[in-house]
């Protein structure tokens, strides 16, 4: 387990700044994560990776000549936000526009796309690569499904060295794409690995047994075996990613990169020990080995695991992969470091912007502030049971990302009432607050509800009965624009019915509190009836049938804000 952290709340911040201080040859912090700490030529492309947190050397270790210009880091296994994605990439940017890649999770691509958005309006352009390796996570006809796990580092690696050698967007977009395409992953896992300060593993593995196919974040494998020999283990693993070849390569001949990854507490030894039945596994098989890697590249704090990983390579892909590289974590051939930046390439972000609102607006935005303290008060009494909820299919963090993103909303509006802001403001200030420090999934979802409930609201009157159902209106779209829809198994079960039940109250003749406590039972009932549902998206989706009988805490934390807020 993590035995070493202050408030465990600040682990990921802490973690930052104890990780710049000691690299500061190659990164300086920036808003959102970090970024190169030394020069790059006018026009080079920028590669900005990223992730949660916990993790390392994945993301920021990997930032340096030759490889990412900048790393979004998110806090524990929760994506960075949109506001840090595209934060990073300003600071990273060098006129020669900016590739986003990371894997392939909701809550990344939630963020990451909303960061291009928003990139892409102050006219910087943007492409996107999400790493897709994890064989077992979908089938080979639903690839793009696929989670990204320890391959990240293949494709990273040979577009940053296609930047570094003067490419253009597009070129470097089109090379990372294809070591996408060649990179395959299999892991398994002795142990689940604990948050800091949590008492409990996200996962248990039965001793003497191993789980096959698990994630990087505490997702639970999709099968068990007995723990093999070291031997066994490399058959395991070569044989499963051998099944699966990409298209017009052959096994005999072909050149490939290996990546044996430990996850956190299979340590170098051990390592060399599965490897060597790898190389000797993959030579029966008469495949050429390129500069292999073995060691831990892409971890879970203290997961007890392993992934192999096969980057199946073509003459550029080899050129670019053996090409020098200079991070803190990750380095190669004879890279020489370039000019540092000066003290003052580091701005602050100063967040977003509103004006005063009037005296009817300001009151309203007083009574949303109640209202969010008590939203805080009923998710920290809840945070437990909604992680456990999580837990059974997918990363058990939910009830921490909820804590992170409302504690933020919490503090952020109390501080904009000193401002005389209306309700609208109040709103933007707590959306882009809870967004921005949960990250992930729900943090994109509830950044995004809250900013369109404040738009429709407005900084100038106190809304009627209709405004308000306007408004719940808004904030559903705006959710449902991610692309869940009812029957996924998601937060949108619990909104979609709450949403119906309050507009139809209202036009009814309903006042608002009578029509807010009439959807509130319908958001529960809907909550509870996620029950028997299957999860089609998010990170359950892989575990789906386990989630079957657990209610989703997505929808469950809506049904309890909704509640907490009705008085």
């Amino acid at each position: 387990m993590t035995r070493l952290f202050n408030d465990p709340a600040d682990f990921a911040d802490e973690a930052t700044d104890g990780f710049v201080a000691a690299n500061a040859r190659w990164v300086r912090k920036v808003h959102g994560g970090v970024a190169r700490a030394t020069t790059s030529p006018e026009g080079t492309v920028a590669l900005v990776i990223g992730g949660g947190s916990g993790h390392y050397p994945a993301f920021g270790g990997l930032v340096g000549t030759g490889l990412a210009a900048g790393a979004a880091m998110g806090n524990l296994f929760a994506s960075p936000s949109a506001q840090q994605v595209a934060g990073v990439a300003r600071a990273a940017e060098h006129g020669g526009g900016v590739l986003l890649s990371y894997g392939n999770y909701a809550g990344d691509v939630l963020n990451f796309d909303a960061a291009a958005r928003t990139l892409e309006a102050e006219g910087i352009p943007v492409r996107t690569v999400r790493v897709t390796d994890d064989v077992v996570s979908a089938p080979a006809d639903r690839a793009h499904e696929r989670r990204g796990i320890a391959g990240d580092l293949c494709v990273f690696k040979v577009a940053g060295a296609a930047a570094e050698r003067g490419d253009g967007l597009d070129a470097v977009t089109a090379i990372a794409e294809r070591a996408n395409d060649r990179t395959r992953s299999f892991g398994v896992a002795f142990s689940g690995c604990s948050l800091p300060g949590a008492d409990e593993p996200l996962f248990t593995v039965p001793e003497g047994r191993m789980a096959i196919g698990m994630g990087i974040h505490g997702e639970r494998g999709i099968d068990e075996a007995d723990v093999p020999t070291a031997s066994g283990l490399a058959d395991l693993l070569v044989d499963k990613l051998l099944t699966e070849l990409p298209s017009g390569v052959a096994v005999d001949g072909s050149r490939v990169v290996p990546v044996l990854n430990g996850l956190g507490s299979v340590k170098y030894e051990e390592l060399f020990v599965v490897y060597r039945s790898v190389q000797r596994r993959l030579a029966d098989a008469g495949v050429v080995i390129v500069e292999p890697e073995v060691g831990e590249l892409v971890t879970s704090f203290d997961m007890a695991g392993v992934s192999l990983t096969l980057f199946w390579l073509d003459d550029e892909l080899e050129e670019l992969w053996a090409a020098p590289t200079d991070t803190p974590a990750y380095r190669k051939g004879g890279a020489v470091a370039a000019e540092r930046l000066p003290d003052s390439a580091l701005e602050a972000d100063e967040g977003i912007v509103v004006g005063t609102g009037s005296p009817e607006s300001h009151a309203v935005a007083e009574r949303i502030a109640t209202a969010i303290a008590a939203a805080r008060a009923v998710v920290d009494e809840h945070a437990d049971d909604l992680g456990a909820m999580d837990a059974v299919a997918g990363d058990g963090d939910h009830g921490i990302g909820m804590q992170r993103g409302v504690h933020a909303a919490d503090a952020a509006a109390r501080a904009a009432l000193e401002r005389e802001v209306g309700a609208g403001g109040l709103l933007a200030i707590a959306a882009d607050a809870w967004s921005d420090k949960a990250g992930g999934t729900s943090g994109a979802i509830w950044g995004a509800a809250l900013e369109a409930l404040g738009r429709v609201l407005g900084d100038t009157s106190r809304p009627s009965a209709t405004t308000v159902a306007d408004a719940v209106h808004a904030a559903t779209e705006a959710v449902l624009a991610f692309g869940a829809v009812p029957g996924d198994k998601t937060m949108v079960d619990a909104l979609v019915p709450f949403d119906d039940a309050f507009g139809r109250a209202v036009r009814e003749g309903a006042a608002t509190g009578d029509a807010w406590r009439t959807a509130v039972a319908a958001a529960r009932e809907a909550a509870d009836a996620t029950a028997d549902l299957v999860p089609r998206k998010g990170r359950a989706r892989t575990h789906a049938e386990q989630a079957v009988g657990t209610r989703d805490p997505g929808a469950v934390s809506f049904a309890l804000i909704v509640e907490a807020v009705a008085p």
